[in-house]
């Protein structure tokens, strides 16, 4: 192990993947922060195809309580679940991106942006209100339906 008896040692495999990111991102700046986003986005994606598999229909709601069952109710709050939006509060970083930066962040969220985006056909879009990344008490994540009330139809 080439890390220092005194270093943390990661909890699960989402906090591994962060120090990674975080490494790769004091190495190379903000110049990695594209090829986090590609390759987050990719996990996110086959993570949400996999859901979406096993859904009963791709709107936001049913996505968006199958998500929040992988959630540390603990550290992370559902504001508010509905097929026009989904709200989530967390006072951690799953991946320990606390004070980094907001630019990082954004990168990292990618996985989750993605996800969501396969799971409902492209149908979702990702606000980041806050981010314990930059400094903020919270994470406050907003996911909103494109198309608002209309019948939305899954793609086999």
């Amino acid at each position: 192990m080439s890390g220092k008896p005194t270093d943390p040692l990661p909890k699960n495999a989402t906090e591994a993947q962060g120090l990674l990111i975080k490494a790769f991102h004091a190495r190379y700046g903000d110049e990695i922060l594209p090829v986090i986003d590609d390759i987050l986005g990719r996990q996110g994606r086959a993570l949400g195809l996999k859901a979406k598999s096993k859904l009963p229909d791709c709107l936001l709601s049913t996505v968006g309580a199958a998500f929040a069952k992988n959630f540390d109710p603990s550290t992370v709050n559902v504001i508010a679940r509905s097929d026009e939006m989904f709200h989530i509060q967390g006072s951690v970083c799953p991946f320990g991106l606390e004070n980094t930066s907001r630019n990082l962040c954004e990168a990292v969220m990618a996985i989750d942006r993605e996800y969501f985006s396969a799971a409902t056909d492209g149908n979702t879009t990702l606000e980041i209100l806050k981010t314990r990344a930059a400094g903020d008490p919270i994470c406050d994540t907003v996911y909103r339906a494109k198309d608002k009330g209309k019948d939305v139809k899954c793609k086999a």
